[in-house]
């Protein structure tokens, strides 16, 4: 597996936590030292193990943010 490094840049929201500690969360996230992304996933208490998500560009973003306001 190549190896990949990231940096939670800003913590914006805790949508849902299980009872195990994990939670699922919106984040600014910088993968490999690149510009960060709208990241949506879960994340282990300490943010050291990760589940599938969903990285959203800035643009992507603001689609679905116009597409949720609609609702």
């Amino acid at each position: 597996m190549a190896e990949f490094n990231y940096e939670i840049v800003e913590e914006i929201a805790v949508l849902s936590e299980n009872p195990k500690g994990w939670r699922k969360e919106l984040n600014l996230v910088s993968w490999n030292e690149r510009p960060p992304k709208f990241d949506l996933r879960d994340w282990a208490p300490d943010h050291e193990k990760m589940g599938k998500g969903v990285t959203l560009s800035n643009e992507e973003f603001a689609v679905l943010k116009e597409t949720l306001s609609k609702m």
